[in-house]
């Protein structure tokens, strides 16, 4: 095995450094010579156990990756084990029909370990993000609901487009669609303090529509949120967009699109025909309609692992 970086001056550039054998001196120093070892048998079914284990840890396979893996998870776990209502949110979600394994899991770590860094920081956003539709006004109490409602069934549909549909990441998928409307919270707030705005809702609704996806561009950006998130929030309103390549974008606008089927918003008039980001995802009214009824029990699923 080589395991020693050694210096050798006298060879030419970049070969003064190269990788010491230290299996073949102790072998040397016991008298022995590897060259003349016999061949693997193919039929030995343990050494070709033991080879493939090597040759994985020499690689930075699963072997190797796992200890700095579980150092990750045990990190992440300390951090959040101070927050009780994170904690329980966590193990929930991994023993929920959408991540469960053979065996429920009890313990912070070997949940973080399972569900992995990037759907853990999404799961901690999204318990965040929901502490902002929260609000003492009676007056607000029904439209921050409704907005999280409808953010989280966005979500919902992200997730199964991305991972219908799409290379992208479901779960990254999944946050862009909850947070593309997270630019008409500041008008409602705002709206809080003109209880003669709140009470006309077609006017409120109009400002939204005009100004929520630029708002949520300005949030997102001071919260150094990720670009292709900040684009998802920005442009997801713009049914004529066109890019090089699918992104959440285009997932986003698909499933907002999907969101107001059978309902009297102006969206529910769009034709899906009409809409480029239906095409990039291989769309066709029909089978987009057909894969949402499909993976109706998988949306009811991640609404409820956002919902709670």
């Amino acid at each position: 095995a080589r395991h020693r970086l050694e210096l050798h001056p006298a060879n030419p550039s970049p070969y003064k450094v190269l990788l010491g054998r230290l299996g073949v001196e102790r072998l040397a120093a016991q008298g022995r010579d590897w060259q003349s070892f016999p061949p693997l048998d193919p039929n030995d079914a343990d050494a070709l156990a033991v080879k493939n284990s090597a040759i994985k840890q020499r690689q930075g396979g699963p072997a190797a990756k796992a200890p700095a893996a579980n150092a990750a998870a045990a990190a992440v776990a300390k951090a959040v084990s101070s927050d009780a209502t994170i904690a329980a949110r966590l193990l929930q979600v991994v023993n929920s029909p959408l991540y469960r394994g053979a065996n429920a899991i009890n313990n912070l770590q070997s949940a973080i370990a399972r569900l992995g860094p990037p759907l853990v920081r999404n799961l901690v956003t999204s318990l965040i993000l929901k502490q902002l539709f929260q609000t003492k006004s009676a007056l607000l109490r029904q439209r921050m609901q409704v907005l999280w409602e409808h953010s989280t069934q966005v979500a919902a549909i992200s997730h199964i487009l991305a991972r219908k549909f799409t290379r992208l990441q479901p779960d990254e998928a999944m946050l862009a669609g909850l947070i593309h409307d997270i630019g008409a919270l500041p008008i409602l707030q705002k709206a809080e303090n003109h209880p003669e705005l709140l009470a006309d809702e077609t006017q409120l609704n109009d400002i939204i529509d005009k100004l929520h996806a630029s708002i949520g561009r300005l949030i997102l950006e001071s919260w150094k949120f990720p670009p292709e998130l900040v684009t998802a929030a920005a442009e997801h309103e713009n049914l004529t967009r066109i890019s090089d390549q699918v992104d959440y974008t285009d997932i986003v606008t698909v499933a907002n699109l999907h969101s107001y089927l059978g309902s009297k918003h102006r969206h529910a008039r769009v034709k899906f025909t009409d809409v480029p980001a239906f095409t990039k995802l291989g769309l066709t009214p029909e089978t987009s309609i057909s894969a949402m009824e499909e993976a109706a029990a998988e949306m009811k699923d991640v609404k409820s692992m956002l919902a709670a």
